[in-house]
């Protein structure tokens, strides 16, 4: 009897583990508990950067005839029945042919002169032709826009436009012969347009393609030109050459008359063109080098009247 009683205890106890393990078993996992990562945020791509809208090519054909620009068929002797761009294009900047006198007969100095009237952040445009480097100062260039010169034998003509501040230079020889320019006293797309007196060819300066006369649809030779600082150019050419101011013209360099044309608050002067992107600030260096705004009134260290006056 006892015998069975143990035996009847014993099995009790196997079925009570059992159920347990059979509850612990039909019991749901929990899985341990893990960080999730934040979800990823996608950055938002850069704005596009705005593509230049490049400078309007003259037509490869002339245009049909049109009437020439107001007064240049008196002041001119140009073939105007050939152009490759709208007369509309081109607009009068103020002064008369040659009314910005070009500078025909330059003359130099050494570096050691020029340092007495150069201050060394003051932009000067460099211009190296078979190792005779040649300096061409802003201050003197923004008054008479083109000199007409000969570098290392080669003739050759330096640029500047103020409106556009671009310094180029040009081969003078052209169709077998020495070409030299002159003013127009026009502008198209606030660029200067130069001419050349033996055919009276009109040249847009940014291109040195011949938009209007004889020589329309053809292009002028590019020279290496840089616009640097005279401390730059001291430097690298101590035996260089600076284009004297002794130019047989008064005026008074070292002195903007170009003061307000590129002020923040206005549109370039007398620009007619293409919508431009809003790329780059309206800012840009003086007379003297310095990343000013264009307005900035130069030092006055003598009276005279604006370049576009006489």
């Amino acid at each position: 009897m006892r015998r069975y009683l143990s035996f009847g205890l014993l099995a009790l106890t196997m079925a009570l583990i059992l159920s347990a393990c059979a509850v612990a078993a039909s019991a749901p996992t929990t899985p341990p508990a893990t960080s999730t990562p934040p979800p990823t945020e996608t950055p938002e791509p850069p704005p596009p950067t705005p593509t230049p809208t490049p400078f309007p090519e003259p037509s490869e054909t002339p245009l049909p005839d049109g009437d020439p620009p107001f007064g240049a068929d008196r002041e001119f002797s140009t073939d105007f029945g050939r152009h490759s761009v709208p007369y509309s294009d081109i607009l009068s900047g103020g002064p008369p042919k040659d009314g910005i006198p070009a500078i025909d007969n330059p003359g130099s100095v050494s570096v050691e002169e020029a340092d007495a009237w150069l201050e060394p952040q003051e932009p000067v445009i460099l211009v190296q032709v078979e190792g005779d480097a040649r300096a061409y100062p802003v201050q003197i260039l923004m008054w008479h826009e083109i000199v007409n010169d000969t570098i290392g034998g080669v003739p050759v003509a330096v640029t500047f436009c103020p409106l556009c501040n671009t310094g180029i230079a040009f081969e003078r020889t052209f169709d077998g012969q020495v070409l030299d320019f002159g003013t127009t006293g026009r502008l198209r797309f606030s660029n200067l347009v130069l001419y050349d007196r033996q055919t009276e060819t009109w040249w847009q300066q940014a291109t040195g393609e011949g938009i209007a006369g004889e020589y329309t649809g053809r292009r002028l030779t590019f020279v290496p030109a840089s616009l640097i600082s005279w401390a730059d150019f001291k430097a690298a050419h101590p035996d260089g050459k600076m284009l004297s101011r002794d130019t047989g013209h008064a005026r008074d360099y070292g002195r903007n008359p170009y003061t307000g044309y590129d002020a923040v608050n206005r549109s370039p002067f007398l620009y007619a063109g293409p919508e431009t992107p809003d790329a780059l600030p309206a800012n840009g260096p003086d007379s003297h080098g310095r990343a000013e705004r264009r307005d900035r009134r130069l030092p006055i260290r003598r009276s005279a009247a604006s370049a576009r006056d006489q």
